[in-house]
């Protein structure tokens, strides 16, 4: 018999759709209920899922069991306790029935340094263990998500096989796994989950990567999905960059002390440019910087903090690491075993004829130094006066260049197609639109050395290195 006669009111109606929506979004238990732990465990709940939080501390799991917070974070208590109150956030000391229990495991336990000065994943690999084994007792296809900064590597080669040890099942198949970095700051870690600045799911099947999306949904309807591996550094990177920034602040400020300037009025306009300063521009793997300004520039900065006697070790290092990757490109030129070498792209950068401290131009320097033969093609450089006056502005940053600036008219040739004909390698260093049909007519066996990636899909081929990928 059905036991609603008539209409249901307001109330009754939101009642039951509150009930299916909260029956149909997945039940997910959060290990470890440290800052992540607890502030994931309570957004969660907030979006509407049933979580339960398990961790080895009873002062925390009693604490969460109350509605109270473990941590002094912005409205981390109140979400907790609403949490409480619907009767959709539990906590546990017993890992085995929260997994059990719920449909997704979310991990977020302690990655302190270790000894070596690495990532102890100890902790890791102690959950990994006990999720397993539950696992071995469960139905269905569960998922484990690692949320903890965690070396590349570190879900697919230390998590999954433990996993898959204890329980006796295959991740892909039988349970799904993830990793999926946080960007939560302290202070306002409630309002980052409900408005995250990306979200990056790292899975290695389809099916986990829906579920991950789905449970992400209602706070981004386009999360980024990637492989494990990419996601894991992708935490590390994003770190190691706020860093930098925190230490070129300071350096900035340092530099600016000394000279009566108001350091936070300089970055406050520095910040304002967001089509170079702040901005995806000059953040991508490849080749040197160069060109009139860059090293210059770096020289001079570091040449005024030393007369000023201010420490800028960030600032000083810059040179050195633009210097390791040209000699990093010349090695992989070298491991060639080349005799013939195509250079295409000779200025610091496509669109222009500077040649002013290209990198370029040192790539050939040591080449020629070494008894390769080399030629080169540069759309933009007709070799002449003009050229030549250009080693002037550079005579005294880069004096070994005047041989090479001098024979430029010598190994120039008119077309790519002519550059690379008889070449054994060939080193792209400007992403040229034309050079993605040239290359095709290379000799089969030379090897193209790219250090600016022409095409975004890395050729899969024994003749082909990429500097950075």
């Amino acid at each position: 018999m059905n036991m609603f006669v008539g209409r249901l009111d307001t109330a009754q109606k939101l009642d039951s759709v509150s009930l299916r929506l909260v029956e149909q979004k997945k039940a997910i238990s959060v290990v470890g209920l440290g800052y992540v732990g607890a502030v994931s465990l309570a957004c969660l709940s907030d979006l509407g899922h049933r979580v339960v939080g398990t961790d080895i501390d009873n002062q925390k799991v009693d604490s969460i069991a109350w509605g109270q917070s473990p941590i002094h974070e912005d409205r981390l208590g109140e979400l907790l306790s609403k949490g409480v109150a619907e009767d959709l956030l539990h906590a546990t000391t017993n890992l085995e029935q929260a997994v059990l229990e719920t449909d997704v495991t979310f991990v977020s336990v302690g990655t302190p340094t270790s000894e070596d000065g690495g990532c102890d994943t100890r902790a890791i690999e102690a959950v990994a263990r006990g999720i397993g084994e539950a696992l071995a007792k469960k139905d269905g296809f569960h998922i484990v998500v690692l949320r903890c900064s965690v070396p590349p590597g570190t879900t697919l080669d230390i998590m999954k096989p433990v996993l898959e040890q204890y329980s006796n099942k295959v991740a892909g198949k039988d349970f799904g796994i993830c990793f999926n970095p946080e960007f939560l700051r302290e202070g306002t870690a409630i309002a980052d989950f409900h408005a995250p600045p990306k979200t990056v799911i790292g899975v290695s099947d389809q099916k986990t990567a829906d579920v991950l999306a789905e449970i992400y949904a209602p706070v981004d309807e386009s999360p980024i999905v990637t492989t494990v591996e990419v996601a894991e550094l992708v935490k590390y990177v994003d770190n190691v960059w706020h860093a930098t920034k925190v230490c070129f602040a300071n350096e900035v400020g340092r530099l600016c002390k000394p000279m009566g300037i108001d350091s936070h009025a300089v970055m406050d306009i520095f910040v304002q440019d967001t089509k170079l300063n702040l901005s995806p521009y000059y953040l991508k793997p490849g080749f040197a910087f160069g060109g009139s300004c860059l090293p210059k520039e770096v020289r001079a900065v570091t040449h005024l903090a030393e007369k000023l006697g201010v420490a800028t070790p960030l600032m000083d290092s810059l040179t050195p690491s633009n210097e390791k990757q040209i000699d990093q490109a010349i090695g992989m030129i070298r491991e060639t075993g080349a005799k013939k070498v195509a250079v295409l792209g000779v200025a610091f950068k496509p669109g222009t004829d500077d040649l002013r401290e290209s990198p370029a131009l040192e790539l050939i320097s040591e080449l020629q130094r070494d008894g390769i033969e080399v030629v080169a093609y540069d759309p933009a450089i007709q070799p002449g006066p003009h050229i030549a006056q250009q080693f002037e502005y550079m005579r005294y940053a880069a004096p070994h260049l005047q041989e090479v600036v001098d024979g430029l008219a010598g190994f120039m040739k008119s077309t790519p197609k002519s550059a690379i004909r008889d070449a054994d390698a060939i080193i792209v260093t400007q992403k040229l639109p034309e050079l993605r049909s040239v290359l095709r007519s290379k000799k089969e066996e030379a090897t193209v050395v790219d250090l600016v990636r022409i095409s975004a899909e890395v050729p899969n081929s024994s003749h082909y290195i990429g500097i950075g990928w």
